[in-house]
């Protein structure tokens, strides 16, 4: 039985690690954390022109019409290079969100637009109590004659300062999964506005949303009235496999960093990757790093071949690159010493990216009571 990747998906493999090491530098990747955005469009159009911002978007609305584990691959070679950018934002969750709702006329007017770099998304989950559960929703949509007002604040949003929609997940009733909507509304509506947050990632860009008063269709939901929230759930288990395979990219990375250094770094005359505990410090990152590999590979095939265990697989998925990745950097800059400490050397683009992605949408405790409860203990 091959338990590895397609020849298709390592030609995928191959063909992102080497457009990232040519359009991708970490002299970029520092350029685009001075940038006041933390965008580059011509970079966006770039992988536009590779097919990857339609990877996961069906053939009819533009896109490749590739599966997860594909998705995973490439998200895999980017967290390699830390890329800036809205590609989870925008091809991840506000694709996901499209491409598994049932409304074709948005489906129509906006996946053909993400998946040929015209249109960014962002999809609008969190606010202010943090909460990944339904309860934690509680901006509201109240219902009118033509569709739903929206008012409330949202927090966290990746990339909404560049985004052309934004997927807003509001309440139209109760409190706990019945009742919440979905709905997706250009950045630009009357009522909308965007104020960028600090995070420790300048790679990826945080932003509070507000909503005043906000004016939308009817036809601007992307589920059922009211059953938004398992729509939305599907969502977030595409996250955490996606986040989980940059996780692992970057472990990689870090790891492979750590053993270059060892071997030119000298100390008492011998290169430091000569000690015996610098070794096992290497060691344990691989003994962590390959069994992760293999876990984040499953979650992205049960995602699509295994609904019932889906959700499981992406929390196991979540919680143990999260550990994993923030093990690796820091163990990283361990063996680097002290100018992994410093900002002129590029460890601490992956360190602050592990903490970027321990928190994004569930740290391990989270995923390791929701895996728990998926369970029923």
């Amino acid at each position: 039985m091959d338990f590895g990747l397609s020849e298709e998906q390592e030609l995928l493999q191959q063909s992102a690690r080497d457009f990232l090491a040519r359009e991708c530098p970490t002299t970029f990747v520092r350029e685009m954390m001075r940038s006041d955005d933390g965008f580059s469009r011509a970079l966006h159009e770039k992988m536009a022109g590779m097919g990857w911002t339609g990877l996961i978007i069906p053939e009819k609305f533009g896109g490749l019409g590739m599966q997860m584990l594909d998705l995973a691959t490439l998200a895999e070679e980017l967290g390699r290079v830390v890329a800036p950018g809205p590609f989870f934002s925008s091809s991840v969750l506000a694709a996901m969100s499209l491409v598994h709702s049932s409304a074709n006329a948005l489906k129509k007017e906006w996946l053909p637009r993400i998946a040929t770099g015209e249109a960014i998304g962002a999809l609008a989950f969190l606010e202010e109590s943090d909460r990944l559960d339904a309860a934690g929703i509680t901006a509201r949509c109240t219902k009118t004659r033509t569709g739903y007002r929206l008012q409330g604040t949202k927090m966290f949003v990746t990339d909404a300062h560049i985004a052309d929609v934004l997927i807003v997940a509001c309440r139209s009733r109760g409190a706990a999964e019945s009742g919440v909507n979905l709905l997706l509304l250009p950045r630009d509506t009357p009522g909308v506005s965007v104020a960028p947050l600090h995070g420790i990632d300048q790679t990826r860009r945080p932003c509070e949303v507000i909503l005043r008063n906000v004016e939308v269709p009817a036809s601007a939901l992307l589920a059922d009235e009211g059953k938004g929230w398992n729509l939305l759930r599907r969502v977030i288990d595409a996250a955490c496999v996606v986040l989980a395979a940059d996780s692992l990219g970057g472990s990689q990375r870090a790891l492979e960093l750590a053993v270059e250094y060892s071997k030119v770094r000298e100390q008492f005359g011998r290169p430091i990757g000569s000690f015996q505990a610098v070794k096992h410090i290497a060691a344990e990152m691989v003994s962590e790093i390959e069994p992760a590999r293999a876990l984040v590979w499953y979650a992205a095939y049960a995602y699509d071949h295994e609904p019932r265990a889906a959700a499981r697989a992406a929390s196991m998925a979540k919680a143990r690159l999260s550990d994993v990745y923030c093990r690796t950097t820091n163990r990283a800059v361990q063996i680097h010493g002290g100018i992994g400490f410093t900002w002129e050397h590029d460890m601490h683009l992956w360190f602050k990216r592990a903490k970027w992605n321990e928190t994004a949408f569930g740290d391990a405790t989270f995923h390791r009571e929701r895996l728990a409860q998926l369970a029923g203990f």
